[in-house]
C-alpha cells in the first residue's frame, strides 16, 4: 500500500519504492543492485547544493519574464562515443545559440545542457525487432548494451557506476570550458560569423550578426573587455537529464548540511517524462521529495485537471524557479491545445516557467526507414509556441532541444536542404534524431524575431 511521503522518517527520497512504477528495468540480481546503490551513496555528489540553488534563482527570473531558458543536448549519452571533442562541440553550439537569443531578447539566457546523466530512455514498447530478432527494447547505456543479442540486453547495475564516472569527467571538462576562456563572447561571436558566412541563407542572418559585432566593439571601446570583465569571458552552464532510473537518482541524493533540504545531486535540473508523470506513481513521488528545480514533459492528451494537480503536487508553495512545464505536442496540435492549458494555469496564479520541446511531437519515419524530424515542423512548433503566449499575454520562457554540435544527418530540411536520402550519410544517434550544429544555429536566428516580441506580463 503506498505511503504518504510526509509520514516517512527517512530524510532521503526513498518512499518512491512503495509506489507503482513504469519504465524501469528488471534486474536479475537484487543483491548486486543493492551493492551498487551503496557504492553510489558513498561517492561524492556530481553537483552541489549551492549550484542547484543558483539555478533555481535563475529560473525564478525566467518565470518572471526577465530571463530565458535554453536547454539542449543529446537524446541519449553513449559510453562508446564519449569524447572531449563531442562535449566541446555541444558546449560551443549552446553558447552560440545563447548569444543570439540574449541579443534578440535583451534578457540573460540560462543555459542547461542535457548531459552528464542523460543515459536512460523511456520506450513505447517493451520489445523491439532488430535484424529479425525480437529483443528487449534498448533503454540506454546506464541499463544495458544496445548490441543486438539477448545477453547484451540483460540489465546490469554495474553500468550505473560507469555512468557516474563518465558524468564526473564530463562535468570537469564543462567547468574548465566555462571558466577557462572558451566562453569568451568575442570567441563565440567569431564562431557565429563563420556559420553565417558559410550558410546558404547568410543574407537572412548577416544583419543581426553585424549588430552583435557592433555591440561587442562598443563595449571594448568603453573599456569592458575579456581582461577586466569576467562576464565577458566566463559563463555558467548547468546540467540536466530525465530522472528515469530512480535507483540511480536516489543513490545520488544528499541532505544539504546548511539547509537540511534534500537535493538530487546527479544534476542541477531533472525532469519527469510524458510516460512517467502519473500522479500516484513513483516518479512524481520521488520528485516531490527533492528540492531541485524540476520539469515535467506534457503532451497534447493531458487534461487540465491533471495538469493542475501535477503543479500543486510538485510545487505546493508556488515557488518561483521550482517548476518548468515542457510542452511536447507537435506542430499540428500545439496551437489547438496549449491556449486552454495556459488559461487554466494563469487562472490559478501558478508561478512557473513554460518551455517548448518541439522535437518529440514531430518524429516521423522516413521512406528510407530512418526515424527523423523535419526542420520546418520543429520551427513551426516553436513559432506557434511564441505566438500562443503572445496572444494569451503570457511569457514563453524557454526551448528544449535534442541537438548535437556534430555534423550529423538525422533531421531533414534546413538551409542545407538535407533530404531523406542524406540521412544515411551520418546518422549516428543511438535513439532519437538530433538537430546538427548548423540546423541549431539556423533555428536560433529564425526564432530571434519571435523571441524579440515576447512581452512578460509580470512586473519586473
Amino acid at each position: 500500500m503506498p505511503i504518504d511521503a510526509s509520514t516517512s522518517s527517512d530524510p532521503l527520497p526513498s518512499s518512491w519504492r512503495n509506489f507503482p512504477i513504469k519504465q524501469q528495468p528488471e534486474y536479475p540480481n537484487a543483491q548486486h543492485l543493492q551493492h551498487v546503490e551503496q557504492q553510489l551513496r558513498a561517492l561524492p555528489p556530481l553537483v552541489f547544493a549551492q549550484e542547484i540553488r543558483d539555478l533555481k534563482e535563475n529560473l525564478a527570473t525566467v518565470a518572471a519574464g526577465r530571463g530565458f531558458l535554453l536547454q539542449g543536448g543529446d537524446c541519449a549519452e553513449s559510453f562508446a562515443e564519449f569524447s572531449a571533442g563531442k562535449i566541446r562541440d555541444t558546449f560551443k553550439v549552446l553558447l552560440q545559440m545563447a548569444i543570439v537569443l540574449t541579443f534578440a531578447g535583451r534578457r540573460p539566457v540560462t543555459k542547461i545542457a542535457r548531459t552528464a546523466g542523460q543515459f536512460a530512455k523511456p520506450r513505447s514498447a517493451d520489445f523491439e525487432e532488430v535484424d529479425g530478432i525480437s529483443l528487449p527494447s534498448f533503454r540506454g547505456d546506464i541499463i544495458h548494451s544496445a548490441e543486438a543479442n539477448p545477453e547484451a540486453r540483460i540489465p546490469d547495475p554495474q553500468r550505473m557506476l560507469q555512468a557516474y564516472h563518465q558524468s564526473t569527467a564530463t562535468l570537469n571538462l564543462l567547468r574548465a570550458f566555462a571558466q577557462g576562456g572558451m566562453a569568451d563572447l568575442h570567441q563565440v561571436h567569431r564562431w557565429n560569423l563563420s556559420f553565417v558566412e558559410s550558410s546558404p541563407a547568410k543574407q537572412r542572418y548577416m544583419q543581426m550578426s553585424r549588430r552583435i559585432e557592433d555591440a561587442l566593439a562598443f563595449m571594448e571601446v568603453c573599456g569592458i573587455n575579456s581582461h577586466n570583465a569576467p562576464s565577458i569571458r566566463e559563463t555558467q552552464l548547468f546540467t540536466s537529464h530525465e530522472a528515469l532510473l530512480l535507483n540511480y537518482e536516489e543513490a545520488l541524493s544528499r541532505i544539504d548540511s546548511f539547509t537540511g533540504k534534500c537535493y538530487n545531486c546527479s544534476a542541477h535540473f531533472v525532469w519527469i517524462g510524458e510516460r512517467t508523470r502519473q500522479l500516484d506513481h513513483a516518479h512524481v513521488e520521488f520528485f516531490r521529495r527533492i528540492d531541485n528545480p524540476v520539469g515535467v514533459k506534457i503532451g497534447p492528451t493531458i487534461e487540465i485537471d491533471e495538469l493542475l494537480r501535477l503543479i500543486e503536487t510538485l510545487n505546493p508553495d508556488n515557488e518561483g524557479g521550482r517548476l518548468t512545464l515542457i510542452t511536447r505536442m507537435g506542430a499540428d496540435r500545439l496551437a489547438e491545445v496549449l491556449p486552454g492549458l495556459i488559461r487554466a494555469v494563469e487562472k490559478e496564479g501558478c508561478n512557473l516557467v513554460w518551455s517548448c520541446d518541439p522535437m518529440h511531437g514531430n518524429t516521423v519515419k522516413s521512406s528510407t526507414g530512418f526515424k527523423t524530424r523535419q526542420f520546418d515542423d520543429i520551427l513551426r512548433e516553436l513559432q506557434q509556441f511564441f505566438a500562443v503566449h503572445q496572444a494569451e499575454g503570457t511569457y514563453p520562457g524557454g526551448i528544449h532541444l535534442e541537438m548535437t554540435g556534430e555534423h550529423v544527418t538525422e533531421c531533414t530540411g534546413g538551409a542545407w536542404k538535407l533530404s531523406e536520402s542524406d540521412l544515411a550519410t551520418r546518422y549516428l544517434t543511438s535513439c532519437d534524431p538530433r538537430l546538427n550544429a548548423d540546423q541549431v544555429l539556423e533555428l536560433a536566428y529564425l526564432i530571434a524575431d519571435a523571441f524579440k516580441q515576447a512581452d512578460p506580463i509580470r512586473p519586473t
